[in-house]
């Protein structure tokens, strides 16, 4: 299979790319990335000389682009979006222009070259927020709640709309919180644990007490590559990773992985619109796809940890551009 992955050199989408050249010795893969704040060549330089493997600098909503591109491959990845709650709240129109618009120009190039196949990743956060109880499913309305997730929700929607409308054999799927290796330091597990390793305090929103289900990356990506290969066309599939925590737990787990205590956090101002709490039902990619998480979250911490530890001059140089953009946004 010829896979042109969007976005791939974004966090989940390198180690998807990573996950594919590893596991599949006859697949080749076209990554097209428009290599904004967050996308990073460094995330996938022990493939960069792979003959299976071509990156392509480009930006989703070029046409004639995406349609030259799609024209060589069996099958559509979709990873690309802006994908972070408080830039989509301070600058929301490059949201709506590469999370919509961008989704559209794919759709319609996969639509014109014959009905290629195409895999859409969002996120849990389009159907809102949790109380204490219950699960989302991929029955849950939509209920989305900030610039991002009403981008994605609308993206979700467009290629539901290609599917009926044009028979395009299209398959989407909905993940909760990822985190593991290549994860932008300004997220939270990436961000607390950097911080840590420069000896200072950590930030935590409002009381800490918002609750996330959290996935390591490497599950994921296995449960998209299932979707993508074995899912029934038309379906959506929920990736969660039976881990729910709140941040402070897990600002707790990283500390105690450090010998350290709560003397280091330090509370901030919450999030506008900061949802409370994010949980996600797998039971149906079990069923269908034979997938579940196989990685803990203590686990997972730990292999997150050791990887930060391992790879300073990954996460450095991105840690200062990560504050050259906040000094500018605040001047």
């Amino acid at each position: 299979m010829k896979i042109l992955v969007t976005g791939g050199c974004g966090f989940i989408g390198s180690n998807y790319i990573l996950h594919v050249l590893k596991k599949y010795p006859n697949d080749e893969i076209i990554n097209l990335d428009k290599l904004t704040y967050a996308g990073n060549k460094m995330n996938l330089s022990s493939v960069e000389n792979n003959p299976r493997y071509t990156f392509v600098h480009g930006d989703i909503c070029n046409q004639q682009l995406v349609d030259s591109l799609t024209e060589q491959c069996d099958a559509i990845i979709h990873f690309a979006a802006e994908s972070h709650v408080d830039r989509s709240i301070l600058s929301p129109g490059a949201f709506m222009e590469t999370n919509i618009i961008g989704t559209y120009r794919l759709l319609e190039a996969a639509r014109k070259c014959g009905g290629k196949r195409f895999h859409h990743i969002s996120t849990d956060e389009v159907f809102g927020s949790l109380g204490e109880t219950g699960k989302f499913s991929e029955t849950t309305p939509y209920d989305p709640r900030s610039p991002y997730s009403a981008s994605k929700a609308s993206s979700d929607h467009i290629v539901r709309a290609y599917f009926h409308t044009y028979d395009l054999p299209v398959t989407l799927s909905n993940c909760t919180n990822n985190y593991g290796p290549y994860h932008f330091p300004e997220k939270l597990i990436p961000l607390l644990i950097t911080r840590l390793l420069d000896g200072k305090k950590i930030p935590l929103y409002g009381t800490g007490e918002n609750i996330r289900d959290w996935i390591f990356v490497e599950d994921h990506v296995a449960g998209v590559d299932a979707a993508l290969r074995s899912g029934v066309i038309g379906e959506t599939y929920c990736f969660g990773g039976n881990a729910e925590a709140t941040n402070k737990q897990i600002a707790e787990m990283i500390l105690a992985a450090f010998d350290l205590g709560d003397e280091m956090i330090e509370y901030v101002a919450d999030r506008k619109g900061h949802d409370f709490r994010y949980a996600m039902d797998s039971a149906k990619a079990k069923d269908d796809l034979g997938w579940e998480p196989h990685i803990t979250l203590s686990e997972g911490i730990q292999k997150t940890i050791t990887w930060y530890e391992n790879n300073e001059a990954w996460w450095r140089p991105l840690q200062e551009k990560l504050i050259e953009h906040i000094t500018e946004k605040k001047a």
